[in-house]
Order: structure tokens, then sequence, then C-alpha cells
């Protein structure tokens, strides 16, 4: 039987990644999804990608999926010019456009002025410069004393953990991206620097605006807001990225180990994925094997009850990205199965329109641990089946979705240990039965005298939600 890892992973595209054979070889390596940096992409560059990690599913029989990364309002200096600073240096920030130096940059947050208080602080470079700030004219400049200085570049990203920012999660620019995003039909969306739900709701409405189909959208947690309104947020997302980069920045880093476990958690407890995210291979950028502390921290973020890990600059800059997938490919088989890694089992018990389906796929994971079943199938038209059995973890059983539906095939494959097939031959239940299992059997997941599950609606025709569990032995 093939070996099928469970946790997913997502990649980053970039220019280490750009031709065809570097995508099929990070493929073949493990890569369920492709990563779309909206903050550095270039809309003719993404559309040849798309085109070719499209034509490669169709030539290997894959489903990748395509994630749309929104940068949502990341602050930004501008250029600059040979700036080194000194610790107790007075330096200005302006939002008045200029070539910045030693003594001044241009701040791409345009009410900065406004919303910026005396004695709170301005980090830039992920944390390497920090900034107090001693006044503002409320109308361009605010005026800092450097505590922590160095070389000040480009474009560096800029943190501002004390101040409370006006500026909307989904800027202008993140309204451009997702509506382009949305022309390439891509599968999933991910908002970055997200503080309440209402930030998630402005993408979900411009979706039902733009698109025909339900795109589910991730919420990057990687503000404090974020961390402390989690139970407010989970409503109105799919999905949750702990995005440990920019939070390190926001928060104290030595905080971060706590906080991911408790993201995860919560995530496991909501029934949806959650990815992990940020210098989880950094080394391997520039080196061909990855350092025990790195192996380790995957391991910990699998062993934690991550649905899928991710990669960045590994991949999108990195000297071997199918290298670098192969390596994480390795670790995730070798810790995903632990008995140590634990998924909150409490039974469904809110009585919504969708209980009797929630109920269903349960006892299904439950059912399938007690008698070791190989498989749980189902049949799924939205993908929510697919999404309840996965959030159960079945110990050993291949979670198996098939769908007449080609738009979700690829979106499934975000999901911990889901493989997807298309099938549309729905002619009763019992017909259906007997040839989905016989499709597991000749994709490697069953073999004679195994124990199946299947997951339908009765009857099968009217693509109704699941009310049927059925316990097959192969023969």
């Amino acid at each position: 039987m093939p070996l099928y890892k469970k946790t997913k992973i997502v990649a980053t595209l970039g220019p280490a990644c750009s031709d065809k054979e570097s995508l099929r070889k990070m493929i073949f390596a493990g890569v369920n999804v492709f990563r779309i940096n909206f903050s550095h992409a270039d809309y003719s560059d993404v559309t040849k990608k798309v085109k070719i990690i499209r034509e490669l599913n169709e030539e290997t029989g894959r489903n990748v999926a395509l994630l749309a990364d929104l940068q949502g309002p990341k602050l930004r200096v501008g250029v600059m010019k040979d700036a080194h600073l000194t610790n107790g240096d007075t330096f200005i920030f302006t939002t008045e456009k200029c070539t910045g130096d030693s003594k001044r940059a241009f701040m791409t947050y345009q009410t900065f002025p406004q919303d910026v208080k005396v004695g709170e602080n301005i980090l830039v470079d992920d944390g390497k410069l920090m900034f107090e700030v001693l006044k503002s004219d409320n109308k361009t400049e605010v005026t800092t004393k450097v505590i922590r200085g160095g070389e000040l570049k480009s474009k560096k990203g800029v943190n501002l953990p004390n101040t409370n920012i006006s500026q909307p999660a989904l800027t202008e620019k993140d309204i451009e991206d997702a509506i382009f995003a949305m022309t390439l039909e891509v599968d999933w969306f991910a908002l970055s620097f997200v503080r309440t739900g209402e930030d998630l709701q402005m993408l979900h409405n411009l979706i039902k605006k733009h698109s025909s189909h339900k795109i589910p959208v991730i919420a990057k947690i990687e503000k404090p807001e974020a961390v402390k309104n989690i139970d407010d947020l989970i409503p109105f997302c799919d999905g949750l990225m702990v995005a440990r980069g920019d939070l390190g920045v926001e928060i104290p880093m030595n905080e971060v180990p706590i906080i991911q476990k408790k993201l995860v958690l919560r995530a496991k407890q909501a029934r949806i994925p959650v990815i992990i995210a940020t210098q989880m291979m950094e080394s391997m950028i520039e080196n061909l094997v990855p350092t025990r502390a790195e192996v380790n921290d995957v391991a910990n973020s699998i062993m934690d009850g991550a649905d899928a890990v991710m990669l960045s600059g590994e991949t999108s800059v990195g000297i071997d990205p199918a290298n670098v997938i192969k390596h994480m490919s390795d670790i995730i088989v070798s810790v995903e199965d632990s008995p140590s890694i634990k998924v909150p089992r409490v039974a469904p018990h809110i009585k919504t329109d969708r209980y009797i389906s929630k109920a269903i796929c349960h006892h299904a994971a439950l059912l399938a641990n007690d008698i070791d079943a190989k498989a749980i199938s189902t049949l799924t038209n939205s993908g929510y089946t697919a999404f309840q059995i996965s959030a159960w973890r079945p110990k050993h059983a291949h979670v198996i979705a098939f769908t007449s539906n080609k738009r979700i095939l690829n979106m499934l494959s975000l999901l911990w240990g889901v493989k997807a097939f298309y099938y549309n031959n729905l002619v009763d239940t019992d017909t259906t039965i007997k040839e989905i299992n016989k499709i597991a059997c000749e994709k490697g997941f069953l073999e004679k005298d195994d124990f199946v599950i299947n997951l339908t609606s009765m009857p099968v025709k009217e693509k109704g939600k699941v009310n049927t569990l059925r316990v097959t032995q192969v023969n």
C-alpha cells in the first residue's frame, strides 16, 4: 500500500520555483498547497505559475490547492539610503514620500501620526530596530528616539505592538489582489493582521460579490488583539494560521510557544484546520539540511496537532525547494501517528441544522477506531463532511472524499488526512458505495477483508446532507 502523509505542507511560490520542472519536483516531494504571497506578487508571474500548477494537477492526477495570502495592513518604511542608526539618536517617521536616510524615513501608514501615542514603541525589520515615540505633530511627522539601532534597509516591515491601528484589515491593495485571485479561482484565502470578526466578514462579503463559489478564509493570527479576540474570530473563519513571525514581534517572543499551543487547541475544539507558519526550516534557504532545532520545531508543531505546516523563504527563494519539502515530509511521517497527539473528543451538542451530519461524522471516526477500519469515505458536494471527519482525526483510517463538485477537489487538499477524488455516477446508494469502494481499492487505500465506513445521503441523487453510515468489508 502506498505511504500517504496526513499532515499537509503549504509551500510559498517565488523565484526559486518558477519553472514547471521545479514545481513538479515539489509536488512529488509532498506539497499539498501552493501559497501566493500577495505582499510580493506580480500578477503576470502569478498567472503563469497558476497555469503551470493546474497543468501539473492534470498530468499527475494530484489536487494541489492554491492559497491566496493577502498582505493586510502591513506597515513598511519606504526606500532608504545610507541609513545606519545609533542608540540615542533622534529619528523622524513621516507620511510624506521621501528617500530615507539616517534622519528620517517614509512610513506607508498614512494615519500613523494621529494613531500613535508618546511612549509607544515602533519595531522595524522583525524587531531588529526599535524606537520610542517622543512626540507627534498629529499631521505628517512622528519624532522618535532610537532605542535599538542598526542599518535601516528599504521597505522593511513596521510593527506597532502598543498602538491601536485605525487602518482596516482589508486594504485597497487587498481588495484589488483578492478580486484578481478570484479570477484565477484560488481555493483558499488567508487574511493578514486580523483583529476582529468584522475584518474577516469584509473579505467574505467581497467573495460573495465577485465569486460564484464559496472560498474558505483563513485568519492569520499575528496581532495581540487577535489572540485576545480568538473566540470572536472563530465563527467568521474556516481555518487559522499561527503566523509566528509578526506575532513574535508584536508580543514577547518567549510567549509565542504557549500561544501556539493554545491556538492549535482552540482550532481543534472548533473543528477547523490550523496551519503553523514562519521560520520552520529557515536555515534551508541556504543549506541542504535542517538544523536539529528546526526538526524539533516541525515535529513539535505536528505533535501540538497542526493540520498543516508552511514554508516561506525556504521554497520561495531557497537553494533547493524540493529538498526542503522532502525533509519536512520525512519529519511528518515519522511523528504524525504518535499516540502523544491529542485531539479534543467532546461530542457535538449544539442542535444546528448540521447537527445530524456532525454526529454521524463524529461516530464514524469513533467506529473506525473501534473496528480498525482502513478508510472512511464520504460523498460530499460542499466538503463539509470532509472537514468534520478530518477534525476528528481517526487513528488509522484514510479519509477519502468523493465529490461531483470539481471546484472543491483542490480545496480539500489542505485538510488533515483527506484525499479527494472526482465521482459523478450517482445512480443509487448501493451502486455508488460499491463503485467508490472499488476506486479506493484501485488507489491502494483498501485491500481484501479491510473494513471501510461509507457516509452518504439517501437518496444519493439528491446530494443532500449526510444521513447514512454503512460499514462494509472488502471482498
